[in-house]
């Protein structure tokens, strides 16, 4: 007999009961468009983000039918992956009843480079000179490419030096894609010896040996924290396996595009480098997390890295790819790991640090993108290359990604000592007409320092001091046109955009703090118990360090406040 046949007092009611589950029906029509997207790929939970870009990219948005039918492929309830891809800016949710988006977006960055270069002006031109109902035009932070500011993104295209005439022109000759620039593929590397040292490595390298080249080298991590890159790399294969390798590429702090420099040009550089650091730690996986910001960056390793597959230096799957969705937060590296994973992406408790628990719980090296490019230059060339390099008492290099109002903003590789004077001689001096003001030396988190501290070295632990830090090397200038004051309230909103949300502090804290930047004049006392109150009990960076531009500008520019 049946079980539903057996008497029990789930028959005892007098009701027919439901046909079917509670909530969202399957729409078969959706579900087959899913079933295609998703083609052979496997239905792995981690590959959540992976897969609702394919929609997003395929429909230019995410239907409720559509997010129904993921979830059903992937076994996962309706609200988890409703509330992933909420989370993420660059995916558009569309409800039952409610109108899809456009078909063309023209994202305006403004971030403090395009803000200073008129993004809110051209922001306002394009609302006035396109019909809302054709074209969605959207503020973004950050595009990372602020060397040529200010910057729109038309579809998947970037327009530098934005201009209404120039959009117009790109819209009018309808290709939307991502303009690849020239660089140095698998064959040219490999004739010049690429992949050389790897091989090496491979074939009997002593991990010892290597691990104290970098250190006597000063390779440090790039992305912010400096931490020696041997010493970590030692920490995590401590650790038992299995054990993953995740290379940080979200480098979404306004003011900063170095990264994106060395992958437009040389990308086999920093895989090579990737590859030794996953020696190194005998990962099992490499994982790759790029934003999705730089769609040319994202074009350029999926063919190197298919050109590595196919050359045999790399087995097909080993190396995972994985696209980001616009948020910044996922540059700290346990929220880029709970993205990986499919998630939301919201910073970790430490301890465990990733080193111990990371990708999927198990040991795992978090490293730069920047600093896998010197790992492989440096095991090539000799760690002369850095530890030979000294000014105003610092040793080793720095990649200055410099804009704001300089004659020409670019990336400048500069003695580690170099000081904001350095700098912006290298680029050329000031622009026609400006004098320096302040400058913010390591994007938003750094604040603003006066031009009156243009003798201080520009490196890891010179800056302390002075309430500031090197960060990622993302050099903003201002000048005498400018005002601190409202560079500073650019980076708030930044921030209050940016938080996850997670914890309130930050949530609330800089929301707070935005309301109150907005008055007429600041508040300091209450503005510096908030700033107390986020640094201390923030639970990731982004919190922690928000305070910043407002304690800063109310120490060197109170005359603006």
């Amino acid at each position: 007999m049946a079980l539903d046949d057996k008497p029990g007092v789930w028959k005892s009611g007098t009701g027919r009961g439901r046909k079917t589950p509670k909530g969202r029906q399957l729409d078969d029509a959706a579900l087959d468009e899913v079933r295609r997207l998703l083609g052979e790929r496997p239905r792995r939970h981690d590959w959540l983000i992976e897969f609702l870009h394919l929609i997003q990219d395929a429909h230019g948005h995410l239907s409720a039918a559509h997010l129904r039918a993921l979830a059903h492929e992937l076994r996962l309830s309706q609200a988890e992956v409703w509330e992933v891809a909420s989370f993420y800016a660059h995916f558009d949710l569309v409800k039952e009843g409610e109108a899809p988006p456009p078909d063309l977006t023209i994202r305006v960055c403004d971030s403090l480079s395009c803000e200073l270069a008129g993004a809110q002006q051209l922001k306002a031109a394009l609302e006035a000179g396109h019909d809302p109902a054709q074209v969605r035009v959207l503020r973004a932070p950050c595009m990372g490419r602020c060397d040529t500011a200010p910057v729109a993104e038309v579809g998947h295209r970037h327009v530098d030096h934005a201009t209404p005439e120039r959009i117009a022109e790109v819209i009018a000759g309808g290709d939307l894609h991502p303009v690849i620039p020239d660089y140095e593929g698998f064959d040219a590397y490999r004739a010049a010896g690429g992949y050389k040292v790897l091989e090496e490595l491979r074939a009997g390298g002593d991990f010892e040996t290597v691990q104290q080249t970098l250190l006597d080298a000063g390779v440090r991590g790039l992305g912010g924290a400096g931490f020696p890159a041997g010493r970590k790399w030692g920490f995590v294969r401590a650790e038992p396996g299995p054990r993953y390798l995740a290379v940080n590429g979200d480098e979404g702090e306004p003011g900063t595009f170095k990264d994106r420099f060395y992958l437009e040009r040389e990308p086999h550089v920093f895989l090579e480098g990737m590859l030794i650091a996953a020696w190194a730690v005998e990962a099992e996986t490499a994982f790759i997390y790029m934003r999705d910001e730089y769609p040319a960056v994202l074009e350029i390793l999926r063919r190197e890295i298919a050109a590595l597959e196919d050359a045999g230096i790399v087995a097909p799957g080993y190396i995972e790819l994985r696209r980001g969705a616009g948020a910044y937060i996922c540059g700290e590296e346990s929220a880029m790991i709970e993205s990986i994973e499919g998630k939301r992406g919201l910073p970790r408790h430490r301890p465990p640090f990733v080193a111990q628990r990371g990708v999927f719980d198990r040991p795992t090296l978090v490293n730069n993108v920047e600093t896998l490019h010197w790992v492989a230059r440096v095991l090539r060339e000799g760690g002369e290359i850095l530890s030979g390099v000294e000014h105003n008492g610092r040793t080793g290099l720095r990649s200055y990604s410099v804009s704001g109002r300089v004659a020409r903003p670019g990336i400048y590789l500069l003695p580690a000592g170099s000081t904001i004077g350095d700098i912006v001689e290298a680029a050329g001096g000031m622009a026609e007409g400006h004098r320096l003001k302040a400058y913010q030396p390591g994007g938003p988190s750094s604040g603003l320092l006066p031009a009156s501290l243009d003798d201080v070295p520009l490196d890891f632990d010179t800056l302390q001091e002075h309430g500031s830090f090197i960060g990622s090397a993302a050099v903003v200038v201002l000048s005498d046109h400018d005002s601190a004051r409202d560079a500073a309230l650019n980076m708030l909103r930044f921030f209050e955009d940016e938080s996850c949300g997670q914890c309130t502090p930050c949530r609330a804290g800089c929301e707070k703090a935005v309301k109150l930047m907005e008055a007429e004049s600041w508040n300091g006392p209450l503005l510096e118990e908030l700033c107390q109150a986020m640094a201390d009990a923030s639970i990731c960076g982004l919190g922690q360090a928000a305070p910043n531009p407002i304690r800063l500008v109310m120490k060197h520019f109170p005359e603006e406040v």
